[in-house]
């Protein structure tokens, strides 16, 4: 009977592992990522300065199942995780899909492939919620014949991420067909000022002297008197005619309300996008400086811990290259949440089972 306290070595390898959210997440758990694989170079230096994985450049629709199998032996248990990057359905319409979009969806195609061809005993994905009215997920169901699957729709906020964002979660076993549920709660919801009211105040253009991922963009004139004029919840509607824009007057301008708006302090934060460094991008104001958030305060929304290394030392901090890693990352408190949810599935199948791996070992 193995002890509670004690859980067989899960080795695991994450699927286009970004700047490792994902990854992260699931070694909090007690999970041990061998490796993450991604197109983007950019991704090295934060994947590996972060986590005690390898980063591996690769086009994960050509990557073999041998290569895969390779970094998940020496375990007990092999984990295969991921987060495929498909876009928004409702952002594009049907004919006006670029090919390279198109290619995103059959990304998960390339995951259920692996998944099949690689056999792990578990898998873990997080995508976006479109992704499920989709046929390309029906197709990655029918790589999960042999599994116990579960998955849903997740609310971040429920699980203590500071923002508002759904997310689709599929866990699924080979080892059992007890349930994989995550929670649907974890407790208090955390809001932004628990989130970011700690950091160092900077202005618009300003970095922090301590932290270089501490700043925020510039503003101009207008747009500085706009946020001015902005207070916490409030919308551009509050703001005196001149400064609103030509498209603020149209009737279609009813529709974005939230833009250029500021953050609610005891509140959770709006969805963190790839452009959430732009104040007039959403609802991405600070909830009391005269600026944008800046990229830690993005990051740690996304939940990173507050010094998670994005940049190389002397590099310049890029608001585009860094916004986008930040916002197509999975976050770090949802992976979390994963993690332990595998990690509980496990032990309990090792202790139904009545004996365990001859290698058991607490996961490093």
């Amino acid at each position: 009977m193995i002890s509670p306290n004690i859980n067989p070595i899960i080795r695991a390898v994450d699927l286009f592992c970004g700047v490792g959210g994902l990854t992260h997440g699931l070694a909090q758990a007690g999970i041990n990522v061998k490796a993450g694989f991604d197109i983007d170079p950019v991704c090295r230096f934060p994947y590996e300065q972060n986590n005690n994985a390898e980063f591996i450049e690769c086009n994960v629709n050509e990557l073999q199942a041998e290569v895969v199998r390779e970094h998940l032996s020496g375990g007990d248990i092999s984990l295969l995780a991921g987060c495929a990057p498909c876009q928004p359905f409702s952002t594009y319409s049907r004919s006006g899909r670029s090919k390279k979009r198109m290619d995103d969806w059959q990304l998960a195609g390339a995951f259920g492939r692996l998944v099949e061809e690689v056999e792990p005993d578990l898998v873990a994905m997080e995508n976006v919620p479109q992704l499920a009215t989709h046929p390309i997920f029906d197709e990655f169901l029918s790589h999960l014949r042999e599994y116990s699957v579960e998955w849903a729709i997740v609310d971040t906020a429920n699980v203590a991420v500071p923002q508002s964002r759904k997310r689709l979660v599929l866990l699924a076993s080979k080892l059992s067909s007890r349930a994989l549920k995550m929670p649907s709660s974890t407790g208090p919801v955390r809001t932004v000022r628990d989130a970011i009211g700690g950091l160092n105040p900077i202005k618009a253009g300003g970095t922090d002297a301590v932290d270089p991922l501490h700043v925020a963009p510039r503003l101009s004139e207008l747009n500085l008197e706009r946020i001015r004029n902005s207070s916490p919840g409030g919308t551009w509607r509050d703001w005196p005619e001149e400064l609103q824009a030509d498209c603020h007057r149209k009737s279609s301008g009813a529709t974005y309300p939230s833009v250029y708006g500021r953050m609610e302090w005891d509140k959770i934060g709006p969805t963190i996008t790839t452009q959430s460094f732009g104040y007039g991008n959403g609802r991405f104001g600070h909830p009391e400086q005269d600026r944008a958030i800046s990229l830690r305060e993005a990051a740690i929304l996304q939940t990173f811990p507050p010094r998670y290394k994005f940049v190389p030392p002397g590099e310049p901090v890029r608001f585009s290259v860094l916004g986008r890693l930040i916002g197509n990352a999975v976050p770090v408190r949802l992976a979390e949440i994963m993690g332990e949810t595998l990690v509980r599935h496990v032990v309990n199948h090792a202790e139904e089972s009545g004996h365990a791996s001859n290698k058991i070992s607490s996961a490093a």
